[in-house]
């Protein structure tokens, strides 16, 4: 670099006159093999704000640092190092026995029973009678035992309930009260999504369908819990051959969800991605295509150690530190149902924009 700065700079020579309107030309070039150091600074110092400012919302700020990797100070070494011999083994256990038991549960209510196979899709979410009640209130009763499990042991939520619950043993109403709940029913539940713990709250609160990879249909004992919660499977991979098809599924589903008190609830994220929760993405459209009333909920989970947030950290490690974690926290805010206008049925990215900026 030395060589460089050298090489730029004139050289007084007793034979070689210098040129200095040249020199002095804004329009001046230097060689494109050794660029002034002039310029190179100032661009490399916006390129990392502009980089910092881009991927704010990724960022860890709680003491674990970047990638759950930073150095620690001695006392959370401590507290770490007791959580991992105290907590850690005793969770895992009470969170694995918590799981079978409710894979167990969904393997009776399913047994004999062929799943839905509509639009390429397959859930039991459309079953009715006993099977259906117990189902559901049993997942949304071992929902909040895991999270009680996790060191969630208060769930603090504000707002209005009523339009998330919105429970079948109430619909007997005449028909104008009919008439009134539909309009107030939400067609689907708008979440920022956080980590995968916000998954675990809805469970527990209304227990409604998601949109998730079709590789999760088969995984061990999740695979038949998210049939049994009705979630519409996705093939990321192919996403060019089979969007639209998923896309009007889920358009149905919440189409669906809005008219009916006994269909079963949708629940998206319209960011798309986690992140650290401190910030709100943009809204991708597809929650809103349908038209429906929508439900903003909003989910926060304060620390004073490890965040919950589940952004630039690998899947092991946060969980091995979220488990050891003795205790943790989560606020919940309910927002009333958001009825877009004409205008926003005919704009999606309009409708998306404004429960945004409503949201936040």
């Amino acid at each position: 670099m030395e060589s460089e700065l050298k090489s730029i700079n004139p050289q007084p020579a007793a034979d070689q006159q210098p040129e200095p309107e040249p020199d002095d030309s804004p329009l001046l070039k230097s060689d494109p093999k050794t660029p002034e150091p002039e310029t190179q600074i100032p661009v490399s110092s916006q390129t990392i704000e502009e980089m910092e400012q881009k991927y704010a919302a990724y960022v860890r700020h709680d003491v674990y640092g970047t990638m759950g990797r930073a150095e620690l100070p001695l006392t959370e070494k401590i507290l770490l190092g007791l959580g991992l011999v105290l907590l850690l083994p005793i969770r895992v256990v009470a969170g694995t026995i918590v799981l079978v038991s409710y894979y167990l549960i969904c393997r009776v209510c399913t047994a004999f029973l062929a799943p839905n196979t509509e639009d390429e899709q397959e859930d039991y979410a459309h079953m009715g009678g006993w099977r259906r009640a117990v189902i559901i209130q049993s997942g949304r009763f071992l929902s909040r035992v895991l999270l009680f499990v996790f060191g969630f042991y208060w769930i603090v939520e504000t707002g209005r309930s009523s339009e998330i619950e919105g429970e079948s043993d109430n619909e007997t109403a005449s028909g104008d009260q009919s008439q009134t709940e539909e309009l107030e029913r939400p067609g689907a539940i708008i979440s920022n999504h956080v980590s995968y713990l916000d998954i675990l709250y809805h469970m527990s609160s209304s227990f409604p369908s998601f949109v998730a990879k079709r590789s999760v249909a088969k995984l061990p004992l999740v695979g038949l819990i998210s049939k049994c919660l009705g979630c519409v499977y996705v093939q990321r991979e192919l996403k060019a051959s089979n969007f639209k098809g998923v896309s009007g599924v889920v358009n149905d589903r919440i189409r669906e969800a809005h008219q009916s008190p006994f269909a079963p609830k949708m629940m998206l994220f319209p960011e798309g991605t986690t992140t650290n929760g401190d910030y709100l993405l943009p809204f991708k459209t597809g929650a809103f295509l349908a038209k429906a009333p929508v439900l903003p909920v909003i989910l926060r989970y304060p620390y004073h150690r490890f965040s919950p947030a589940w952004d630039s950290i690998s899947g092991v490690r946060h969980v091995v530190l979220l488990l050891s974690q003795f205790v943790n926290h989560i606020e919940v805010t309910r927002l009333p149902v958001y009825h877009p206008s004409e205008q926003e049925r005919e704009d999606p990215k309009l409708y998306a924009e404004n429960v945004r900026l409503y949201r936040s």
